[in-house]
């Protein structure tokens, strides 16, 4: 996309690779469930991901089948779901544009903004400090939107002793850790084994949707909000935020960290 550079007293002329922004709609059984402006790629797995950390489903074989169509004016992720799940889609109902900032947008009840959680404690895998530290420079080299654009977020799946060994860019956060749950449960890589790495800010509902998919471990780049903190020590989950090279903050459950950390007054 050409642009003018402006700095005082100069412009010139430049070209910027940017992220495109699409509508996509999740339906399930015929019925337009969300309309999410997202990043109009590994759509598959977008749709899987939603469907499990909204709890629609509560597993890929919830889903008999999964078609993408395109449209001018946007995307459809049609789904046929398997056996009754029409109580826990009226549960989650949205009919609504989902901002690329806000994943609980559009839910019609304050319980269901603090919805049920697994219990994960006593679960998952133990990190180091090293593991946890780096966690977030690993993720970079799985970034080529990033690389591309400046503008696109990103989630990925680290494994102790493998480093990251999966994960998924999009305009929006939600839907980067949405795709990434999706493409983890489709290529059969169990959740509870590592740990999720963010490249943004920690907040509710991106501690509500580790949990959903089963993960005990959350590392972010940037800080989490404080209710996002309470909702996750009361499941159990781990969250280690600013984690950026040589350190991080570590908030919650830190029974999961190998080495032991020497406190400073």
């Amino acid at each position: 996309m050409p642009a003018n550079h402006v700095r005082p007293g100069s412009q010139r002329g430049v070209s910027r690779s940017l992220p495109e922004e699409t509508p996509v709609a999740m339906v399930y059984d015929g019925t337009s469930h969300a309309v999410m402006m997202a990043t109009p790629a590994d759509i598959q797995d977008f749709a899987a991901g939603f469907s499990l950390t909204e709890g629609f489903v509560t597993g890929l074989e919830d889903i008999a089948s999964c078609e993408v169509i395109a449209h001018d004016l946007g995307i459809e992720a049609r789904m046929w779901l398997r056996g009754d799940r029409a109580q826990a889609l009226a549960a989650r109902r949205r009919n609504m544009i989902g901002p690329v900032g806000c994943g609980l947008c559009g839910i019609d009840s304050l319980e269901e903004a603090s919805r049920a959680l697994p219990d994960l404690r006593d679960k998952g895998p133990s990190l180091s400090v090293a593991q946890v530290a780096l966690a977030t420079d690993s993720l970079r080299d799985w970034q080529p939107f990033h690389d591309q654009t400046r503008a696109v977020h990103a989630a990925g799946f680290l494994i102790p002793g493998r480093g990251v060994v999966l994960a998924r860019e999009d305009v929006g956060r939600h839907n980067a850790l949405d795709k990434l749950i999706g493409a983890m449960a489709r290529q059969d890589i169990d959740a509870e084994q590592g740990a999720i790495v963010l490249t943004s800010r920690v907040s509710v509902e991106m501690v509500q949707k580790c949990a959903m998919a089963g993960c005990t471990i959350l590392i972010a780049v940037s800080a989490p909000t404080l209710h996002a903190l309470r909702i996750a020590d009361t499941a159990g989950i781990t969250v280690a935020a600013f984690a950026r090279g040589e350190g991080f903050d570590l908030f919650t459950h830190p029974e999961r960290l190998k080495a032991e950390v020497s406190h400073v007054a």
